[in-house]
């Protein structure tokens, strides 16, 4: 080889694309769908995290309503059965406060005094709004001696008694559905000694 063909200048040939780090089109629309796909995904994984945030605090909300609609209807039962109660204590404390005028009226009837006189009609008023309120009297002659319904005021030995029983009623009770308003004050007839 001579020294002209050795120093002849090659003329610089075009680089390949790729070749100078530019992607070759085929690269290009890889890279392409490779960022569409990653993007897909990403935001397939952003409405994934969105949706369980979602559900998440849904759930929660719906935690917090049952709850609350729970106490509320604990605090309206608790509001009605307060009611209720403050109710039967302001019957029972009226109903208590006419149980003296109720006795002598009693008193009254067992002696003859009221029969034909307008204090009878009184007394059949007030004994009718006891019962429309639900009060019923405690103490019977014959009934069983009972401490919590009735107050002995005497105790009769009797011979050929098994148990203890009403032998008399002194003063009548009154109790107010299961409320006893008043023990009945009796005499009891008991087993002799």
């Amino acid at each position: 080889m001579s020294d002209e063909q050795n120093n002849e200048e090659v003329p610089p040939t075009e680089p390949e694309q790729g070749e100078a780090g530019e992607p070759t089109p085929a690269e290009d629309s890889e890279q392409s769908l490779a960022d569409e796909a990653s993007e897909s995904n990403a935001e397939e994984l952003l409405e994934s995290l969105l949706s369980d945030i979602e559900r998440n605090l849904v759930e929660e909300y719906k935690d917090r309503a049952a709850r609350a609609e729970a106490e509320l209807a604990n605090f309206r039962a608790r509001v009605e059965r307060d009611r209720a109660a403050n109710r039967d204590a302001v019957i029972a404390e009226v109903i208590r406060a006419l149980l003296p005028a109720m006795d002598d009226l009693n008193r009254a009837d067992a002696h003859g005094d009221l029969a034909g006189s307008p204090l009878e009609l009184v007394a059949q008023k007030i004994r009718t709004g006891f019962e429309r309120f639900g009060v019923s009297a405690v103490g019977e002659v014959g009934e069983a001696f009972d401490p919590n319904r009735h107050e002995a005021i005497a105790k009769l030995p009797t011979p050929g008694a098994t148990s203890e029983t009403v032998a008399d009623v002194i003063e009548i009770g009154y109790v107010l559905g299961d409320r006893l308003l008043r023990p009945a004050k009796v005499a009891v007839a008991a087993p002799a000694e």
